[in-house]
């Protein structure tokens, strides 16, 4: 079990471990109880009654939270010509075709989510060990791989995050920064609910939301009413 200093254990006891608050309640305290000395970045953990070993019960996708993240992300589009220009238009940091294959070929990861038109994807997927490491490889299903990027980059820059099951069956996100408004936080976080619901897969059976707690980055954990959510 992690170990805790005495200013975290202090806030802490703000939180009752027991109590299965409202969201905007558990915002609230998460907000309150943020101690660090930057702009924590507020975490939503949810654990879904699927079975992670089960393709058909395999849970992923993207959602645009209505207030964004708080982080600007820098955006690599893979395009050519006319795409290409649509990509820079739209607000792409970087864009390119075997120059940018071959940059970061050489090391180079200057950029946080990567977008590429289909017709380059035989060329991208050259760098499929070296992004697929660092879980920037485009794909379909989170929409990085489009002829539509310049949708795609606005969608990003306006706070497009993706969300994934991992091995423990767990979904984690961010929802915002801790200098955001509750009530701002409150709606990212219905947002991300709600797109979890949609996901729902049709071989999943019981309770599907099981848990949810809400956080920030070296803060302690509200647990969330789930009932009404479901």
């Amino acid at each position: 079990m992690a170990k805790h200093g005495k200013k975290y254990l202090e806030v802490a006891k703000q939180i009752d471990a027991e109590t299965f608050y409202e969201p905007l309640e558990a915002i609230e305290l998460v907000k309150k109880t943020a101690r660090a000395k930057f702009d924590e970045t507020v975490e939503v953990a949810v654990r879904l009654g699927v079975d992670p070993r089960k393709q058909d019960q395999a849970v992923r996708g993207v959602v645009v939270l209505p207030h964004g993240t708080g982080k600007t992300k820098r955006v690599l589009v893979f395009a050519k010509g006319d795409k290409a220009k649509e990509a820079e238009a739209a607000g792409a940091d970087f864009v390119g075709d075997q120059d940018m294959i071959n940059k970061i070929q050489q090391g180079w990861f200057d950029f946080d989510v990567c977008v590429a038109t289909p017709d380059m994807m035989s060329e991208v997927g050259k760098l499929g060990r070296i992004l697929g490491g660092k879980g920037l490889m485009p794909n379909p299903k989170a929409g990085t791989v489009t002829f539509d990027v310049a949708k795609a980059v606005q969608e990003i820059k306006a706070g497009k995050i993706e969300y994934r099951l991992d091995k423990a069956g767990q979904i984690h996100a961010p929802i915002g920064k801790v200098s955001f408004d509750a009530e701002k936080l409150a709606e990212n976080f219905k947002a991300l609910i709600d797109a979890l619901n949609r996901a729902k897969p049709a071989a999943a059976k019981g309770v599907y939301l099981k848990n949810i707690a809400v956080s920030s980055t070296m803060g302690p954990s509200a647990r969330v009413n789930a009932t009404a959510l479901r």
